[in-house]
């Protein structure tokens, strides 16, 4: 049976003992398993009918187990042993902690950054590609299909031996794929992009890198029963009552992988607990660490300390903070564990934990931007080297024209009690992870929280909270001109416009909701890329 465990101090504790019994009381675990959508509220009721189908999936996404190994053993009969998942936030976050648990390789294509797109069409003879798109119409993923589909013309093979698509019912891509004698693969409609991991979403393109996805579902079979149950020893209403019942509201949830087994784990809990919970002017900050664990923490923070199953862990360092949960338990558990706390918390925040409102704005800003033809945006405030700076969101830059003085006007922003800064790179993510250190050094010297997003993966996650939560948050963009842009095969627009209108739409919605944004733009990649680097880590203590 799968060991699954959270144990709580501080402020945490005392959440758990304020909240866990009326939470037991209300029969909230029971209810949620039983897919009352009432739980939410009147205003959220007829989102929350059509999202409770995940409390069942450790048992309803059975069938895909034999229909998964069918046709890995067809693609491995023909020699496809590389596997490309094209999709965004909830499509892409699962398959790639489940392939990296698993240790199996993945390519995750979740960018519309031409370079990196690029570099994915490679080794065409191997390669089988997953496209996931519980919309059937995401922007990102339906332009690398049309390049992938062109790739293997271009290379005298047949995309419907190659491409495998997941998606909802009755979606534009299914009807296409169908079309076209795609393989396809529908997911349960009744769940959520977020939470969607044991869906065919998780499922298909972990199963097909070779991840054992029955295990998957046989740990969460194991703890189903024992996370609905409405009792103060559930895991879930724990942890859901230490996210989200501290009074004061400690807001800000630090990530902490302190030996979790389950690689990466801290990025899908950052996109469930951040777009789920991020609106109406609230919500829990996710805040992923980077590096060794803090040795402090701001008042307003508690540290959710990832372990390994069975560790003899203790609690870690002393002054970490007055406020830490602890959990441990398998990957298949941990999806539901976590699932069902945010649920939990939602209902203790009073908000729907199952829309997200404010991702379409800035989808919508960058459709329009796109359509207007507007790339990087309006004239640069000034130039310092390599980088174009520009200040969205008030009239907060001084006018004196250095990187140096541009951050410390935005910094001079922060809410020292309340604040975080927000760094959003559209970059590429392996090529340029170094630049994920900056987090840290502007924690060290800010002693503010501060969240890193590869753009525009994390318009689907983080982005919710940026615009929908609290208007506490300042924030660095980095873009920069591709090396060599690519054109959508059938479409009027290039991945290098797209992004680029991604970028400026996303910062425009931020500057109408009244966030501060400093846009940095790298005329030469490398030489501004350093810059930034050297800007973003000064004063690190």
């Amino acid at each position: 049976m799968s060991t699954l465990s959270v144990t709580a101090t501080g402020a945490a504790a005392d959440a758990v003992a304020r909240h866990v019994p009326t939470l037991v009381a209300d029969e909230v675990a029971g209810r949620i398993f039983a897919q009352d959508p009432t739980l939410w509220g009147a205003a959220a009721e007829d989102e929350a009918s059509k999202r409770l189908s995940w409390t069942g999936l450790a048992r309803s996404s059975r069938p895909l187990v034999g229909e998964i190994a069918a046709l890995r053993a067809e693609l491995e009969e023909v020699g496809y042993d590389r596997v490309v998942l094209c999709g965004m936030g909830g499509s892409s976050l699962a398959p790639e902690v489940i392939c990296a648990t698993a240790g199996v390789p993945i390519v995750i294509l979740d960018s519309s950054d031409p370079d990196v797109v690029r570099g994915a069409v490679t080794d065409l003879a191997r390669t089988v590609v997953v496209v996931s798109s519980k919309s059937g119409s995401t922007v990102e993923t339906d332009s690398q299909r049309r390049v992938f589909e062109q790739a293997f013309r271009d290379a005298g093979l047949d995309p419907a031996q190659r491409i495998v698509v997941v998606t909802d019912p009755g979606s534009p891509l299914e009807q296409a794929a169908r079309g076209d004698g795609y393989h396809v693969v529908v997911a349960d409609p009744a769940v959520g992009g977020r939470y969607s991991a044991l869906t065919a979403f998780g499922l298909v393109p972990s199963g097909l890198a070779g991840a054992d996805i029955e295990a998957l579902l046989d740990d969460a079979e194991a703890v189903a029963d024992l996370l609905a149950a409405d009792d103060d020893a559930n895991p879930a209403l724990r942890l859901g009552a230490a996210m989200a019942g501290t009074e004061p509201l400690r807001d800000k949830l630090v990530l902490v992988d302190a030996g979790t087994e389950n690689a990466g784990f801290p990025a899908w809990a950052e996109q469930l607990i951040a777009e789920s919970t991020g609106k109406d002017g609230t919500g829990i900050l996710p805040v992923v660490a980077i590096g060794a664990e803090p040795g402090r923490l701001y008042a307003d923070g508690t540290v959710a300390r990832l372990v390994a199953t069975d560790a003899d862990d203790d609690g870690g360092p002393e002054s970490s903070g007055e406020s830490v949960v602890t959990v441990a338990g398998p990957l298949g558990a941990q999806f539901l564990l976590w699932e069902v706390a945010t649920a939990v918390a939602g209902r203790l925040l009073g908000i729907n934990p199952f829309d997200q409102p404010d991702v379409e704005s800035a989808k919508a800003a960058a459709r329009e931007l796109l359509e207007q033809g507007i790339g990087a945006g309006d004239e640069p405030a000034f130039t310092d080297g390599a980088v174009e700076v520009r200040a969205l969101g008030g009239d907060w830059l001084t006018g004196t024209a250095t990187l140096a003085t541009a951050l410390d006007d935005l910094l001079a922003r922060l809410d020292p009690e309340h604040g975080y800064v927000a760094v959003m790179a559209y970059l590429d993510r392996e090529a340029d992870a170094d630049l994920e250190n900056v987090a840290r050094d502007l924690y060290d010297r800010t002693g503010r929280p501060v969240t890193f997003g590869w753009g525009p993966r994390f318009l689907h996650s983080t982005g919710q909270y940026h615009k929908g939560g609290p208007g506490t948050g300042v924030y660095v963009q980095v873009t920069a001109t591709p090396t060599e842009d690519l054109q959508v095969p059938g479409r009027d627009f290039t991945l290098g416009q797209f992004i680029a209108s991604q970028a400026a739409g996303d910062a425009q919605v931020l500057a109408e909701h009244g966030r501060p944004v400093l846009r940095l733009h790298l005329t030469s990649h490398d030489e501004g890329l350093a810059q930034v680097r050297s800007l973003l880590g000064q004063g690190g203590a």
